[in-house]
């Protein structure tokens, strides 16, 4: 981001260039300019879009200093002027906007006139800001060709520089005659050419002006608002195993100040060229080569209803949308959609299609937003297929981003103050929860995160919102996002002999903000293997069928668009009587986790507080939105309930305690075997967990048993975990 906005002052020798500037002079330019400024007029005035009805010129009155053109009316109204603002657009866009200005004063000329004011109305620049219903170029196509052309193109912005103040006019002074020249500026980054010489004509006698004689007048310039962001291509865009691209940009006037790091646009403007601030020192031969940019001219943000990305449905592909939803088996149909090459895991499959399709977001009156997207952890075995489903959910969302725990900092998930080497100028960059705003952020290998960092997302999991205050810079980004995390046990493997806290060895902070936890466990069964065996190798033999790959890509392709139409159209409440079912199920299940912690001594691994009845409430609406639903009824709560009860509940109950019911004989094996590891560790010894049990074992004693003698030791803190739990250690 170097060299962002230097405006550079180039020189130039006065011979070189007629008076007037080239082509001033010819009448079939000049014939050309005027026909399109009256025609720009023409259209400013009266472009009807029904009858009686001028948008553009009220809206030009109620907004004096911008006007937001579609280009598509422009054609409408006259065939030549869009072509002439796609091909020279830095020539005509001046003059629509001088066209703008002209009309302004007319209307509140006439305006005064009618209400009898007579004082003079008050002239200024509008800005003329172009939308278009054009396809997007993308960003890796834009080549020489596109130069100083208007140009489409969609991103997500990463950085914004900080406002600055770009002259439109610069007034020089001649250091020896006092002479005053005004001067502008090429817009965007582009610099002004000062003339080399003075023009004043010097007297018989008089010392004639020396070369360079100009100095800048800065209090009797005009100036604007000038402002740089950084745009880059939107992940789903970038072809695998390449970075992706960015692309400077150039706002100027109203546009300053109205985007933020993480926000999804489409924008219009004029592809352009500019010399980098350090170009000519690193490479002194380069003299013909420039550096692109775009000046904008228009800005699109796409909206949260269309999850982030422009969406446009035809009437056919609503009508089908429409007939599938009110089909009785929608909801299982589209279960069977997520990851088809997984085998088995129904329950997952459900809450990962839950997690798509999301639930309602919601403002109080309060200006409280409680957030509808819905999180997921999926805990336990190695080789489960958890990977699997996060990569699917990367492929499906409308908007995704992936990332593994051991490779993400805390920057890199939400943002980062970075300083620009040229200018010394802090700015934002946005992170992975950032750039994924509207969609979902897929998390892997989520336990290997350092404490440190995954703290940083707690803000934006619940409040979806990062909170910055670094280097001066204190702002608030929104990160309106899904999580979708893998993790696995501190072991590796989920062990049943172990209690929940030791299995699960994630902070209560972290897994109350998860609304599903399933517990994802490899079971070693004869018939469950062979099925799932049998599956994979058919998965693996119609891999190459090209056809195969057509039809599944359609799929993905159908559901994608499904998903983006239900999140745009539906937003679904909970019903009067499935609020009645929910509020009876939220305090049956707090009573049972209350009666469990009563009887066991010790509080549950997962808690369940009163984010998890929003968790509820949140997949009850998801289960309507699949089926185009608005009310979210008692059959959706009971689904919601099962699902809830299958994951969190499962979880929270999992593995073994300290205190359950042992039989007289497994108590009598279990003393027998702690007195047994006592004898063999001596106060402060230390052997590995594997030699002990082997060790226990050639004595005769049963291994479940000796796991169960050392977890009931390691609870009363008479032997301590180290290494990675491969290593125990004797306490006093």
């Amino acid at each position: 981001m170097s060299g962002w906005d230097e405006g550079a002052v180039y020189y130039s020798d006065q011979a070189q260039f007629p008076r007037g500037g080239a082509g001033a002079g010819d009448p079939e330019t000049t014939a050309t300019r005027h026909s399109a400024l009256r025609k720009f007029k023409e259209f400013i005035r009266g472009f009807e879009s029904d009858k009686n009805v001028f948008p553009y010129r009220e809206s030009l009155v109620h907004n004096p200093t911008y006007l937001r053109v579609d280009m598509e009316d422009l054609h409408a109204f006259d065939t030549d002027l869009p072509a002439k603002l796609r091909s020279s657009p830095a020539d005509y866009l001046p003059l629509f906007e001088t066209a703008a200005a002209e009309v302004l004063v007319s209307l509140k000329s006439k305006v005064a006139g009618e209400t009898g004011e007579l004082e003079e109305p008050m002239t200024g620049e509008v800005q003329i800001l172009l939308t278009s219903k054009e396809d997007s170029v993308s960003m890796r196509s834009l080549g020489a060709q596109y130069i100083s052309k208007l140009v489409k193109i969609a991103g997500i912005t990463i950085a914004a520089s900080r406002t600055k103040a770009k002259a439109t006019y610069v007034t020089l002074l001649c250091k020896n005659c006092k002479n005053v020249k005004i001067v502008p500026c090429r817009p965007g980054l582009g610099g002004a050419i000062v003339p080399r010489s003075c023009d004043h004509i010097p007297q018989p006698g008089e010392e004639p002006c020396p070369i360079d004689p100009w100095i800048v007048v800065p209090d009797k310039s005009k100036y604007v608002d000038q402002q740089t962001l950084k745009l880059q291509e939107n992940p789903e865009d970038v072809p695998t195993g390449e970075l992706p691209r960015n692309m400077l940009l150039s706002v100027d006037r109203h546009l300053v100040q109205t985007i933020v790091p993480g926000t999804r646009l489409t924008i219009m403007g004029i592809y352009s060229i500019y010399q980098a601030a350090n170009s000519s020192a690193s490479h002194k031969g380069a003299v013909a080569v420039r550096q692109p940019y775009i000046r904008v001219v228009g800005i699109e943000e796409a909206n949260e209803a269309n999850s982030r990305g422009p969406a446009a449905f035809t009437s056919e592909d609503i009508e089908e949308f429409k007939k599938f939803a009110s089909e009785a088996d929608a909801y299982k149909r589209i279960c069977s959609k997520i990851a088809p090459s997984i085998y088995g895991h129904e329950d997952v499959k459900k809450a990962v299609a839950c997690l798509l399709f999301g639930g309602s977001r919601k403002n109080l009156p309060d200006g409280v937003k409680l957030r509808g997207d819905i999180n997921v952890l999926l805990l336990g075995d190695p080789s489960t297929a958890k990977s699997q489903f996060l990569k699917f959910v990367e492929k499906t969302a409308p908007v995704a981003v992936y990332t593994s725990g051991k490779g993400s900092s805390a920057a890199g998930l939400t943002a980062s103050v970075i300083r620009d080497s040229s200018t010394r100028e802090f700015y934002l960059e946005g992170g992975a929860m950032v750039l994924a705003d509207g969609g979902v952020v897929c998390i892997d290998e989520f336990d290997k995160m350092r404490a440190e960092d995954r703290v940083a997302i707690h803000e934006a999991m619940e409040q979806q919102t990062i909170s910055i205050a670094k280097a001066g810079i204190t702002t608030v980004l929104n990160s309106r996002t899904s999580v979708l995390a893998a993790a696995n046990p501190p072991s590796g493997r989920y062990d049943d002999l172990k209690t929940a806290q030791d299995n699960i060895d994630l902070q209560t902070t972290i897994l109350s903000r998860f609304d599903l936890i399933f517990i994802v466990k490899d079971i070693r069964m004869y018939s469950q293997d062979k099925i799932i065996a049998s599956h994979i190798i058919k998965v693996h033999a119609s891999a190459d069928a090209a056809s195969g790959d057509t039809r599944t890509s359609k799929e993905e392709n159908w559901l994608k668009r499904y998903i983006q139409y239900c999140r745009t159209e539906c937003h679904p409440r909970l019903s009067d009587s499935a609020s009645t079912m929910l509020q009876n199920n939220y305090v049956k299940i707090r009573q049972d986790m209350r009666q469990q912690a009563n009887e066991t001594g010790e509080a549950a691994a997962i808690p369940i507080t009163v984010r998890q009845l929003e968790a509820i409430i949140r997949l009850s609406e998801a289960l309507a939105k699949m089926r185009l639903s608005h009310v979210a009824t008692e059959e959706n709560v009971l689904e919601a309930i099962r699902l809830f009860n299958v994951s969190t509940m499962d979880a929270a109950r999992s593995g073994i305690n300290e205190h359950m019911n042992l039989t007289a004989e497994m108590a009598n094996e279990i003393k027998a075997s702690e007195t047994q590891i006592k004898r063999r560790m001596g106060i402060g010894s230390h052997i590995s967990e594997r030699r002990l049990i082997d060790d226990m074992t050639r004595m005769g004693m049963n291994e479940s048993i000796v796991r169960r003698a050392l977890l009931i030791m390691h609870q009363r803190d008479e032997v301590e975990y180290k290494r990675e739990r491969r290593i125990i250690v004797r306490k006093s």
